[in-house]
């Protein structure tokens, strides 16, 4: 369940298939003609451009191809390298720390954008008569009333649900999976707890909830929610354990 509460990147020389190339030092707009004359050489050729596909080093606008080559030579080979490890490490662990750095500022250009977009958002939607806005900032409104019994933060609660981000985008949904799901009420994102709070078994309700009380500026990786995002959630309270 993307709604569950997040549990580094580790030191690597795989970390280079992490750039993208903005410009180096070498014209590679015109690349060598390759010959496929024996079966080693498609192999070859195949093998140089799947790796040539990930290998897009952002960050370093002179990077120099005849050093990597030269580099990649005497690895493939088993050469002693030119450089000590120890060089060999400081260079990479430089080049790591500048990315990361990077994408730290991009996480927090892109939440503060996302933060100044749901802060809009919410402002006017709050005006809605059929939402109800908490102290906490948590919005809610009322689908379909419920009859049953309210939980406690403690209680395990049945329930269906869709979650959304503010521009539609659908993150995660237990009605495409067809099944229910079953979870302790204080083990999810803040606004679903406070939230479901407010429902009796039967309701159906439709959550806004800010970052602080989502995922706040680390959301987890590899997923649409990006840093700072308001999350929109239909919840059916189908039980109270």
């Amino acid at each position: 369940m993307s709604f569950l509460k997040s549990a580094t990147i580790k030191f690597a020389l795989p970390v280079l298939g992490l750039f993208t190339l903005t410009s180096c030092t070498q014209d590679l707009n015109g690349p060598t003609q390759a010959s496929f004359s024996e079966e080693v050489d498609s192999l070859s050729y195949s093998l140089g451009y799947l790796y040539g596909q990930q290998f897009n080093p952002a960050g370093y606008e002179d990077f120099d191809y005849t050093n990597f080559v030269a580099g990649f030579q005497r690895g493939v080979v088993g050469d002693s390298s030119e450089l000590s490890e120890e060089e060999m490490m400081n260079a990479v662990q430089a080049l790591q720390f500048k990315l990361e750095k990077m994408t730290a500022d991009q996480m927090t250009n892109q939440a503060a954008q996302n933060r100044q977009e749901a802060e809009a958002f919410l402002a006017e939607n709050g005006q809605r008569p059929e939402v109800t806005t908490t102290e906490s900032g948590l919005q809610f409104e009322v689908l379909e009333e419920g009859t049953g019994d309210s939980p406690a933060a403690t209680d395990e609660v049945e329930v269906h649900y869709s979650g959304t981000l503010l521009d539609g985008r659908k993150f995660d949904s237990s009605y495409d999976r067809g099944q229910t799901v079953t979870f302790p009420l204080n083990g999810v994102i803040a606004g679903w707890t406070e939230g479901v709070q407010y429902m009796k078994e039967g309701a159906k309700y439709k959550f806004y909830i800010p970052a602080d009380l989502g995922y706040g500026d680390n959301p987890r990786p590899g997923g649409i929610i990006e840093p700072g995002s308001m999350l929109i959630f239909e919840v059916e309270l189908i039980d109270v354990k």
